[in-house]
């Protein structure tokens, strides 16, 4: 049994902490999932997370606030305004809050999302950030993911007390998406300017989706110095155009987390990397981190993802005990698991 040495040297260069760059990035990349270089990176990647973060795991929660046909366009979700089976609708504020209420009752979790579509109203959003903050008073933080905004925008949400922004140049953005990639990247630079953490994925990854794409995604990332990294793969919605690629398997996506953690060595600013879907397989491959999910889902076909693909708090606390997690992050520090 012989390691590829290039492989190898990549591995050893990461333990060391010296920078994994795009084409050392692809070239683990370029490995079957099922390889032994791949079992490698997994071990590896393994390894660093649960010594750079002290086996800490970290639970966030994110409540799908609205639903619309999207302009957006984006050709894997189900509010894809060309094939949507939705019609418009608002969660109602009592609604909000006791979804809010049951993902932070037990001060467990670390970041609570409200998403959005592309094009939302602003002011209604600043309406239900300042009724659940005197929900969470700062126990957990607030994180928006929501369409493209600017500086002054973003000023105004870290002073309505959110804390960070979930916000990506997706793969193919503007071939998959009807949205331009310069429009994702300024929106990026206004969270960094406001002083926002930045929540950054590599997502939606399929099978269509080269290493050299997957590595320029994930590098990118690092290059503007994200909060969060994580790794998503994308689920063929039924009448989305891009179904028929089908989908990656979980070890795949593990892999691809395996070498996001690996590239984020050298950046000093990350506090946790995810892996979307929760699985244990990510978790035992450098994710530290997993989603709750409420309300509506860009992935499910479902006006509430609960009981479908979203999961609740507690089944993500389990995950991370299972997965061998000791402890979760919380803005104020650790809570024993």
């Amino acid at each position: 049994m012989k390691l590829d040495q290039q492989v190898l040297h990549i591995l050893n260069m990461a333990a060391e902490g010296k920078a994994v760059n795009e084409t050392d990035c692809a070239y683990l990349l370029s490995f079957s999932e099922i390889s032994l270089e791949a079992a490698a990176m997994r071990a590896a990647a393994h390894h660093l997370t649960r010594t750079r973060f002290s086996n800490a795991g970290m639970v966030l929660g994110q409540i799908g606030i609205e639903i619309s046909p999207c302009t957006g366009q984006c050709k894997f979700c189900s509010f894809n305004q060309e094939y949507t089976q939705f019609t418009e609708s608002q969660m109602d504020n009592n609604t909000f809050l006791a979804q809010a209420e049951a993902f932070t009752r037990n001060n467990d979790l670390y970041a609570l999302f409200l998403m959005t579509m592309h094009q939302f109203d602003f002011e209604r959003l600043l309406q239900r950030i300042e009724l659940v903050s005197k929900l969470t008073r700062g126990k957990t933080q607030l994180v928006v993911n929501i369409g493209d905004f600017s500086k002054s925008k973003a000023q105004e949400l870290k002073s309505a007390g959110v804390s960070g922004a979930y916000h990506i140049r997706r793969l193919r953005e503007g071939t998959d998406t009807a949205i331009r990639p310069e429009h994702r990247h300024q929106t990026i630079e206004a969270i960094r300017l406001a002083g926002l953490d930045w929540y950054n994925c590599c997502e939606p990854i399929g099978p269509e989706h080269t290493p050299e794409e997957l590595a320029h995604q994930i590098c990118e990332g690092n290059d503007f110095e994200c909060f969060q990294h994580a790794a998503m793969r994308r689920v063929p919605v039924p009448g989305s155009p891009l179904a028929r690629y089908g989908q990656i398997s979980e070890i795949r996506l593990a892999q691809v987390v395996a070498v996001t953690t690996l590239s984020t060595v050298k950046n000093k600013t990350l506090r946790s990397i995810a892996v979307h879907e929760p699985n244990i397989i990510g978790l035992a491959s450098g994710a530290n981190t997993v989603y709750a999910e409420t309300g509506a889902n860009p992935r499910d076909t479902q006006p509430d993802t609960v009981g479908h693909r979203g999961k609740d708090v507690a089944f993500c606390k389990n995950l991370l005990q299972e997965a061998g997690y000791g402890s979760i992050m919380m803005p104020q520090g650790f809570l024993p698991l």
